[in-house]
């Protein structure tokens, strides 16, 4: 997308990102189960909101526009409406225009995309939101929610984890093309494990994973699908995690910098954004990434960039393989050798491109609306020196997100310079 305005990204808000294992995580094996509970969907919105307001000074009333991206809360909260529920944060959001939008695990990527559109219309401060609650069925149940990501008449029966199976499918059709191994792509998994240990707002930041565990199937580490082909090929080591959790940020305009009594030196621009949409009907080339290619595509053209230009990166790594394809798609590996960038430290904390920093949707967490506008918000903690123990030790000049929901389907991507 052309950007007929100059747009940035002024900061926002990351909730903590809570589930299993997690130590703020209620739950039948926590000390304090029956006696409080976890935050729900209202109460992570309301959070988010309210804080990115705060971080950047932003007054409610200020407020011209605002999208929220959710997947399934009518079903793991038995609440949708959430554009009223956004509004329901702060007081002075009456009356605003507001909606919610979902594009499956890319939902905050599209209130993001959502934002842009806005200012590029003619407004000056809007704020993209996202949140997501998962933790309020069982694992089958919210794997069958889930499902609905995919052709779900069709896929469904692949597996009662449908994605986990998905993506298996695609860690074999991988690992036989281009001789991947196991313990290989286990170090997706620990790199992700370490990132989280350092962040103190991650699902994962109190969970160790050694490489010997994550490169076998164990009773600690199961390979967990039933179906029997793809079973082999994916371990719990291999997936993102089911997590709680909102984030929110807000965006302007240079008149909305103005506004706000700020400067550029506060944000970070956008250079180009595109958003891509595959067809949820037809599987394509297990080796490729299509959709999530076409958009990185867009963004280099767009905002006149190379692979090579990118300093630091946030990715969607649903699974430890898809982080490979993501970076085969994005050009900075060909195809079968995106393993060798993690095992040479490139895309580590202090390598020459920095992916997932944070720890990613392993790593991090993946509460599915919220993970959209994370992945800005990490770019931009990252330029702005703010990831404290989990800052890379350079300061990136240009970096981008790539948000994808579905098998590939609807892919939001996006770079940003610092100012």
């Amino acid at each position: 997308m052309a950007l007929n305005r100059r747009i940035f990204v002024l900061g926002g808000h990351i909730t903590p990102f809570i589930g299993k294992n997690h130590p703020d995580f209620i739950w039948k094996r926590h000390p304090d189960f029956g006696k409080r509970e976890n935050p729900t969907l209202e109460e992570t919105i309301t959070a988010a909101v309210r804080g990115a307001l705060d971080a950047t000074g932003t007054p409610a009333a200020a407020i011209e526009k605002a999208w929220i991206g959710n997947f399934v809360g009518e079903l793991f909260s038995n609440q949708g409406h959430l554009g009223a529920a956004l509004v329901g944060a702060h007081p002075d959001l009456l009356y605003k225009p507001v909606m919610r939008v979902e594009g499956a695990c890319a939902s905050g990527g599209l209130a993001f995309a959502s934002a842009v559109d806005a200012i590029r219309a003619g407004h000056d401060i809007v704020l993209a939101a996202g949140a997501e609650v998962q933790t309020t069925a069982s694992a089958r149940t919210g794997a069958d929610y889930l499902a609905r990501a995919s052709h779900y008449a069709r896929q469904r029966s692949i597996d009662e984890f449908t994605f986990p199976a998905m993506f298996a499918a695609r860690a074999k059709a991988y690992r036989q093309a281009h001789g991947l191994t196991e313990e290989e792509l286990a170090h997706v998994s620990v790199k992700a494990y370490n990132n989280a240990n350092k962040n103190p707002l991650a699902h994962m930041q109190a969970v160790k994973m050694e490489l010997e565990r994550a490169a076998h199937a164990s009773d600690k580490n199961p390979a967990f699908l039933a179906n029997e082909d793809l079973n082999p090929w994916l371990k719990v080591s291999d997936c993102s995690q089911v997590s709680d959790g909102g984030a929110a940020m807000i965006l302007v305009s240079e008149e909305g910098l103005k506004k706000l009594g700020k400067s550029e030196s506060d944000a970070i621009e956008l250079l180009a954004i595109a958003h891509s949409t595959g067809n949820l009907y037809e599987d394509g080339d297990p080796l490729v990434m299509d959709a999530t290619q076409h958009a990185v595509a867009q963004v280099y053209a767009n905002a006149g960039l190379s692979p090579a230009d990118i300093g630091v990166a946030e990715v969607h790594d649903c699974f430890t393989i898809t982080e490979l394809l993501m970076y085969e798609a994005a050009g900075w590996a060909d195809k079968g050798k995106a393993v060798e960038l993690v095992l040479d430290g490139t895309t580590a904390i202090d390598g020459k491109l920095p992916v997932n920093t944070g720890g990613g949707l392993v790593g991090f967490g993946h509460p599915v609306g919220a993970t959209g506008v994370k992945q800005v918000l990490e770019i931009y903690r990252q330029m702005k020196g703010q990831c404290g123990d989990y800052q890379m030790p350079t300061q990136p000049e240009v970096g981008m997100t790539i948000n994808m929901g579905g098998n590939d389907k609807t892919v939001v991507s996006a770079a940003f310079a610092n100012r």
